[in-house]
């Protein structure tokens, strides 16, 4: 096969800025399809990829990725992992402050999964980054990157800009995607 484009299925445009300069890097082109995917309620990022997968190329009709991704506290016994987008919603970033406040484990890590489907190939590309969580809201970034401090660094994702892109855990999902793409 040889480097078609893919399609990014989602409906955040910082995630889509992420996987372009990522994968076009790799010299694969990569469209964006802003559409809301069915997110199913499971347990394991897994299946919540393969259904958003699935649900991405019923509506695009071409190859297709998506991600899901969770921000794992070891703190709060993993939370609010798979469902860290619904706790950004509703608590945010200072809600995961207030129920850290008084722990000495700020241990975390951030897991991604980039899903792919063509309408035959299903194949899931896993990438994490373990860290801490900063005491403090930082400027900048999106999402957790504000209080995330990935491990051998002092600064946040937030404060790391576009660095951030060398050693986040999308980043290491989709190079192994991008790999593994490359020899399709």
């Amino acid at each position: 096969m040889s480097l078609q484009s893919v399609t990014f299925a989602s409906t955040n445009e910082n995630k889509f800025r992420e996987v372009q300069s990522i994968l076009l890097s790799h010299g694969i082109p990569v469209k964006f399809a802003q559409i809301p995917l069915v997110e199913v309620q499971a347990d394991s990022l897994e299946a919540i990829a393969t259904e958003k997968v699935r649900s991405a190329f019923a509506r695009v009709q071409s190859p297709v990725i998506v991600e899901d991704d969770g921000l794992f506290i070891d703190g709060l016994k993993g939370f609010p992992g798979q469902y860290s987008s619904y706790v950004f919603k509703t608590i945010g970033t200072d809600g995961i402050l207030k129920l850290l406040a008084g722990s000495s484990d700020r241990s975390a890590s951030f897991r991604s999964l980039i899903a792919y489907y063509d309408g035959n190939t299903m194949s899931l590309f896993e990438g994490t980054v373990d860290g801490s969580i900063s005491d403090r809201i930082m400027e900048g970034g999106w999402g957790y990157d504000p209080i995330f401090v990935p491990a051998g660094s002092e600064l946040t994702f937030a404060e790391l800009k576009d660095e951030k892109n060398k050693h986040s855990h999308r980043s290491k999902a989709l190079e192994k995607f991008a790999r593994w793409l490359v020899l399709q």
